[in-house]
């Protein structure tokens, strides 16, 4: 048995001098950085007893009494998931082609369309709940809108650069076959982009499903208000119960992604 010996690919087996050189700047500016972003290990390493302390108080019984107004509230968080993504569904697709370079009518419409995804996804959906909130007042209603209004800035991102990456030389099969403009994008763009549509909607699913459950800290429906107060008053027994029960409804929507979009490819 020969000896190989651990080389990089290089033709002298040593790293080459520009990622070394790049590897080394990144690493002095993230040094540089670290005291204006007041990174402190010693402060991470006091904390570690703390944080076990606060781990040790969650090993409770839990609130027995609160479980029923716990299974109302994460099921309207879990509604207000797969609302507000089927509403950015239906809107997202159209605005998509018109994103995409090679479906969009014109250059001027493409920049428009990019620019209005950018605006809708440049502030996080906690703070377009503020807003909503003071346009319609409390309720699930504003975390819907704000929901949906984000997840149709990222998921017509996605599925314009889906679009983009299809196979020219189908689109011109179809094109030679007299396709007109929809009907092009019916039977070219969208059967070669499917398998990322799909993708891309059980990545937004999961999401939106975490991003629904804080939206109640600022009055908009869901379970983020119960796990806020539950933190802030110290309500070990509801606290746990809460944070289990998000985690189990994203454990079964990641499952249910990967089988269902594995059956869709």
């Amino acid at each position: 048995m020969s000896n190989s010996k651990l080389c990089w690919p290089t033709p002298n087996g040593r790293p080459g001098l520009v990622p070394t050189l790049s590897l080394l700047a990144c690493i002095l500016l993230l040094v540089i950085s670290a005291p204006a972003l007041e990174l402190d290990l010693g402060r991470i390493v006091t904390a570690i007893p703390r944080m076990l302390a606060f781990a040790g108080n969650l090993l409770v019984l839990p609130d027995w009494e609160y479980l029923p107004i716990l299974a109302k509230n994460i099921l309207q968080t879990i509604e207000m998931t797969f609302l507000a993504t089927s509403i950015a569904l239906v809107i997202s697709l159209p605005l998509g082609i018109l994103a995409a370079k090679n479906t969009s009518p014109h250059p001027a419409v493409f920049h428009a369309t990019r620019n209005l995804l950018s605006l809708m996804r440049a502030l996080p959906e906690l703070v377009w709940a503020l807003v909503f909130v003071s346009a319609v007042g409390l309720g699930p209603l504003p975390g819907i809108m704000a929901l949906s209004f984000v997840t149709v800035g990222f998921m017509g991102k996605f599925f314009a650069e889906s679009i983009e990456v299809v196979d020219q030389r189908q689109v011109e099969g179809v094109v030679a076959q007299g396709a007109s403009w929809l009907q092009l994008r019916t039977f070219a763009h969208f059967p070669q982009a499917f398998p990322d549509f799909v993708g891309t909607v059980m990545y937004v699913l999961d999401h939106n499903l975490r991003a629904a459950a804080i939206l109640g800290l600022v009055g908009a429906g869901g379970i983020g208000y119960d796990l806020v107060m539950a933190m802030r008053m110290f309500d070990y027994d509801r606290l746990l119960p809460i944070a289990l029960s998000i985690y189990i409804v994203v454990t079964l929507l990641d499952r249910a992604s990967d089988h269902f979009r594995m059956r869709m490819i």
